[in-house]
């Protein structure tokens, strides 16, 4: 694994996670309570063995840079790093990022200065836990150009991934991405291919791509020099190569999840306080999360009933009520409150002073809120209900300091919601 070079791209403007991504790249977003995005794929090249690792983005890099910065620092004893490369305007182009196919030719250069048996090209808004030697075992076992991850993948969901045929060795012979309509019916396979039962193959009919890649770095110099125009692997490289190049399937049959909506996002993270069996784990001794180290003290709670929750350290919850959800590090809220179904990201730092009249950081007391998440550093007043009162699927509220997306209220980072405020 030390030859193999793994590039994480960090995605576009993340207008799917919006508002969420106002203020940070979309790998930057907090997860369960004291982790970010980013922190999934880093961890599973880390537990690989993979220590080379670039993260590829070009909107709102600054937190990601800063997150990246304190919590990856590798030893000086073998060539290790995790760093962070922005779209910038050279010689050869003056553009942003196009696209996933684009963003790796504008840095081939500098890639091609490793001495490199494979490129693994990974996506950096997924919730997942993955050995990548066994992905990249299989890449070579097979002498593929390219291997894709694959899922099987219901009806519901099918159109909004890119989907594939492959023979019984696990040769893809065709790639379509997000087809619709007839295009959709006619990527539907026989998934017991996969290993499925028959009654789990009429349940998922289609053969999903994960959006994860292993490439022979002569064949991916190849085809982003052949294709100067072709901007996205899923969208172009890949269909263009599938007749000409071995690319092979590797199923992945674990949990995976692509949280790049609110409402995915939302669910994934309430969907961890499961237990005993939450349908992906952050307690995994042998491959563990890492994420930046804080020098936080434990979490103090006093008085309260709290059910099927994760509270991240450095809490402070006084005589409230909490069920099934998520407190990220440095909560801070005040007596008689009632939080429900909810994600709270906490805040960047304790406020030691607050004017009389100004609302602090964190939650006041006797508030009520339910379906909703909290982004960084907000304020929400006393007495307030953040209960979405009339049912409302999507609103823009934003000068009011939140939005509704899919039924779940969002609070911007660093908003304020004024005492007794009901929505």
């Amino acid at each position: 694994m030390k030859k193999v070079l793994a590039i994480i791209l960090g995605g576009g403007a993340g207008t799917r996670l919006y508002p969420l991504t106002k203020l940070r790249a979309k790998p930057a977003v907090p997860l369960a309570g004291k982790y970010r995005l980013i922190d999934i794929p880093v961890s599973n090249c880390i537990n690989s063995e993979i220590y080379k690792i670039y993260v590829l983005t070009q909107f709102n890099s600054a937190s990601l840079n800063r997150h990246l910065s304190h919590a990856y620092n590798f030893s000086g004893f073998y060539e290790g790093f995790v760093e962070v490369l922005a779209a910038q305007q050279t010689p050869q182009s003056s553009n942003w990022f196009q696209g996933t196919a684009d963003a790796v030719r504008q840095y081939l250069s500098l890639f091609q200065e490793w001495d490199t048996s494979e490129y693994l090209i990974l996506s950096g808004d997924h919730l997942y836990r993955m050995d990548y030697s066994k992905f990249i075992q299989r890449h070579r076992e097979t002498n593929a150009d390219i291997t894709i991850a694959v899922v099987p993948m219901d009806e519901k969901h099918a159109s909004a991934f890119g989907l594939m045929k492959m023979d019984r060795a696990g040769r893809i012979l065709s790639f379509s991405e997000k087809p619709k309509g007839e295009a959709l019916q006619s990527m539907r396979v026989d998934t017991t291919l996969l290993g499925l039962t028959p009654e789990g193959a009429r349940q998922k009919p289609y053969i999903a791509s994960m959006g994860i890649y292993v490439f022979k770095p002569e064949v991916l110099v190849d085809l982003l020099e052949k294709f100067p125009t072709q901007t996205d692997f899923g969208k172009e490289i890949i269909p263009a190569a599938a007749t000409t190049h071995n690319i092979q399937a590797y199923l992945f049959d674990g949990y995976w999840e692509d949280i790049g909506t609110i409402e995915a996002f939302y669910e994934a993270n309430l969907a961890l306080t499961k237990h005993p069996q939450p349908p992906f784990s952050f307690y995994d001794e042998k491959a563990p999360i890492y994420t930046r180290g804080r020098s936080l003290p434990p979490s103090k709670i006093q008085n309260c009933q709290i059910t099927d929750s994760m509270i991240g350290e450095g809490c402070i919850i006084k005589d409230s009520q909490i069920y099934h959800s998520v407190l990220g590090i440095r909560t801070q809220i005040e007596a008689g409150c009632t939080i429900e179904d909810t994600l709270i990201m906490g805040a960047d730092y304790y406020q030691t002073h607050t004017k009389p009249e100004s609302v602090p950081i964190g939650i006041g007391a006797n508030t009520i809120i339910r379906r909703v998440i909290v982004d960084k550093n907000a304020r929400i007043g006393s007495n307030v209900e953040l209960i979405n009162k009339q049912q409302i699927e999507e609103a823009d509220q934003s000068e009011r300091g939140f939005y509704i997306k899919s039924g779940i209220i969002v609070i911007l980072k660093n908003a304020t919601i004024p005492d007794g405020t009901v929505v």
